[in-house]
């Protein structure tokens, strides 16, 4: 890879990124999908069914993440931000703002940010750090019972696709970091941007299910790897 012909950097992140910070994941061994049935809180029905039981799980959510602060691998993905001559456009599966914390500018949160809250009356969208219970008033329109996390449930659609899309044919680097590669679409972005001729790099802390599809592989704790790879780009870049 001849890091000078690079313009566009398309990052992928995924539970692994985050987790070092402190925040649980789903799916490892010990997550929360061992903690709680998936279906009660993470789908539309099981919101529907008991909104109560699924506004205290993600009140809980709220008040851990606040706990916690970005690690290495979050600033060194800002640093590329600011620093790469090119564009870098940071696509994330994780519903934390750590990125943004550190620093990152240029993010998408394809799965929604658990820190806002959405009325599905009026549609708004409102930054939230406390608590919602199915009491509480939308603060646009005023109606009761009818805000939710904003967040993508089991068989919702991710959010900003179209863009997404649109990024990854038009990319020259694809760098996916932490990301199990299991779960879809997300999963798939690889293959998509190693045929629109994109150079493909897996930062991760072991090989992910998509492995076979990139070109390079670092493998570690992305606190230690994500800063090496990040400082390596750069000092390419300059030389």
């Amino acid at each position: 890879m001849d890091i000078k012909r690079i313009s566009k950097i398309f990052i992928l992140t995924g539970a692994g990124i985050s987790a070092e910070s402190g925040i649980q994941t789903f799916r490892d061994k010990g997550g929360l999908w061992e903690k709680y049935n998936l279906e009660e809180v993470a789908t539309p029905q099981g919101f529907r069914q008991n909104p109560r039981f699924v506004h205290e799980f993600y009140n809980q959510r709220r008040e851990d993440l606040l706990k916690v602060m970005p690690n290495p691998a979050h600033y060194a993905l800002a640093r590329l931000e600011r620093e790469f001559p090119g564009e870098v456009l940071l696509v994330t599966q994780n519903v934390d703002d750590l990125h943004e914390r550190a620093g990152s500018r240029k993010v998408l949160h394809m799965h929604g940010e658990l820190l806002k809250v959405r009325c599905e009356a009026c549609e708004a969208i409102f930054k939230e750090e406390g608590e919602i219970f199915p009491e509480t008033r939308c603060p646009k329109c005023g109606r009761e019972g009818t805000l939710r996390p904003h967040v993508v449930w089991f068989g919702e659609t991710p959010f900003y696709l179209d863009k997404i899309y649109r990024a990854l044919k038009e990319c020259d680097l694809f760098v996916a970091i932490g990301t199990s590669g299991t779960v879809y679409p997300a999963a798939g972005f690889v293959v998509i941007a190693r045929e629109a001729g994109a150079w493909c790099v897996e930062l991760n802390l072991e090989p992910s299910a998509m492995a076979d599809y990139f070109h390079e592989h670092h493998y570690g704790p992305a606190s230690k790897i994500v800063p090496a790879w990040v400082n390596e780009v750069l000092t390419r870049v300059r030389s």
